[in-house]
């Protein structure tokens, strides 16, 4: 975010930084957390209609898909590059902790531990977790145009 000359203390966005974001952050909040409940929907649903390989892997992949819903319902200026490292760097945190036995612990006391967490470490998650990165981003830059097209359209 660039300062204004006339103001340092009220940050604004600059129109040349391409990484921020022009909607405004209360709308970019409530459409993230819509996408939050709708990305646990095709989880819920993946797995009641997928089994194996399908199931585990997109949703591995959706696992990526919440957490990045999650980084830009908390700071919605993020580039979408920017909200999709951090979903990435979470997911890969989290698949490395279960190199300890701490989730696997957690994991047997608590369902909620057990879905967050996991258990044991799989090294195919880590791939799997950039493809829903990857596909997080797509999405969120798709949209993010299409806002800014909206946006321009109605001045």
């Amino acid at each position: 975010m660039a300062y204004t000359p006339t103001n340092p203390d009220r940050e604004t966005l600059d129109p040349a930084t391409p990484d921020r974001a022009t909607a405004r952050p209360a709308s970019t909040r409530a459409a993230a957390v819509a996408a939050a409940a709708l990305t646990v929907g095709a989880g819920l649903g993946l797995r009641a209609v997928a089994a194996g390989d399908v199931a585990k892997y997109g949703g591995d992949a959706l696992y990526t898909v919440l957490l990045l819903t999650l980084v830009v319902a908390a700071a919605p200026r993020l580039s979408p590059a920017r909200a999709a490292a951090i979903a990435l760097a979470a997911s890969w945190a989290v698949e490395f902790l279960q190199l300890s036995p701490v989730p696997a612990e957690l994991s047997r006391r608590s369902t909620l531990a057990r879905l967050v967490l996991g258990s044991t470490f799989n090294a195919p998650d880590l791939a799997w977790y950039a493809v829903g990165a990857a596909a997080g981003r797509l999405v969120h830059s798709a949209l993010r145009r299409a806002r800014r097209g909206t946006d321009t359209g109605a001045r």
